[in-house]
């Protein structure tokens, strides 16, 4: 009983005393924002025709939907086409934000709001990729992301707080006008109205907690806080991970076609999936092949899950998973889709590969002369960084 209390007590501490994951939870902001930037910017040409004003999906039929299901788009506080440039640019501007790591508190609720707003405009325009981007752009709001790799943490160290600077009060300043009109116009429902008006109140308490007094107990009670988010939105992610792959893989055990072993046969030969066809009729010509490759999907989905208990089988099947979306991304033409299951599977690589390769990235930029002064950010456990 004694043992287990100790347990106990050793856990609670972990929870509330640092933000678990800080790398992994940096490689997921960097992969969803890389991935949704690189949408946008592909996608820039069609932006109207996708989510704007010249797309199939009207204004009308939008504002009706959103209406009847209760889904989050600023794109439904105007039908002009000067908001629409505005939010959409604003999007963009947030990925480039948050992929950098540039007060990500602030700038993942933008991301968030550019997401939710753009999906919800045209419900019809997405694939399970979308799905996943939008699920993570919320819960990356409530992590500490930013603890490594991101001009925040930069900050920290260099200034002594990721809070120094004009540019957050501005910035949030600028998201409290927004909200505040919002509000007043009842653009909000009251869920998300509560949702926003708690972040701006804290993330200002953090601020004036933070500029006044950094060591003291409020600041310690903030910080428990956020530990406990952060940590809680990181095994959400993780859990979201495992329902995905197990849901698809019980799925495509009832299937006929991947019993069979034929199911990756038949989307070789759609046009639309085909961006290389020679490559794809090669592949599709072996049936040996399509079987193993049927069956082995179905056998790393399903497996995936019950892995985690055993780091060495984790990361292998990890690593199988990561070259299966490589080769949906080549074969099937879906880089974006792929390119958002990579991102949410490297929220289970491990720390020492991650910071192996963070030495590695570091070596690789054209090195500048530190001052006497300035103290050599070493690669390994990073200090805890306010957001």
């Amino acid at each position: 009983m004694t043992r287990a209390r100790v347990a106990l007590g050793r856990a609670a501490a972990k929870v509330t005393g640092e933000a678990l994951g800080p790398y992994q939870s940096a490689v997921v902001r960097i992969g969803f924002a890389g991935t949704w930037l690189f949408f946008l910017l592909r996608e820039f040409p069609n932006r109207a025709e996708l989510y704007g004003p010249d797309g199939p999906w009207s204004w009308r039929l939008a504002e009706r939907l959103t209406e009847s299901n209760g889904a989050f788009t600023v794109l439904m506080w105007s039908d002009s086409t000067l908001w629409f440039e505005i939010v959409y640019a604003v999007s963009v501007l947030a990925s480039v934000g948050l992929l950098l790591g540039w007060r990500t508190r602030a700038t993942s609720v933008v991301f968030m709001v550019g997401v939710l707003s753009l999906q919800n405009r045209s419900v019809f325009m997405g694939d399970g990729g979308d799905n996943v981007i939008h699920l993570m752009a919320i819960y990356l709001v409530l992590t500490r992301c930013a603890q490594v790799w991101s001009l925040d943490a930069r900050r920290a160290r260099l200034r002594g707080s990721a809070c120094a600077g004009a540019a957050g009060p501005v910035l949030w300043g600028v998201l409290g006008v927004v909200f505040a009109y919002g509000a007043a116009t009842g653009r909000f429902g009251y869920g998300w109205l509560a949702a926003f008006a708690a972040l701006w109140v804290v993330c200002g308490l953090w601020w004036l907690v933070d500029r006044h007094e950094p060591e003291g107990e409020g600041r310690a009670v903030l910080d428990v806080l956020a530990n406990l988010l952060h940590n809680a939105g990181l095994l959400v992610i993780m859990a979201e991970v495992c329902l995905i792959y197990a849901t698809a893989g019980w799925y495509k055990i009832q299937g006929s076609r991947w019993q069979d072993g034929t199911a990756l046969y038949y989307p070789l030969g759609l046009d639309y999936f085909t961006p290389w066809p020679g490559l794809s009729a090669l592949l599709a010509g072996s049936g040996t092949l399509v079987m193993l490759l049927s069956y082995g999907t179905v056998a790393v989905q399903v497996a995936f899950p019950f892995t985690l208990f055993n780091r060495r089988i984790k990361n292998v099947l990890l690593a199988v998973m990561m070259l299966e979306h490589v080769g949906i991304a080549v074969l099937l033409g879906l880089p974006f889709f792929s390119l958002a299951m990579i991102a949410a599977d490297a929220v289970f690589l491990p720390t020492g590969f991650l910071v192996w390769l963070g030495a590695r990235a570091a070596a690789v930029r054209p090195s500048r002369a530190v001052p006497a002064a300035e103290p050599v950010p070493v690669a390994g456990e990073p200090e805890p960084v306010p957001r």
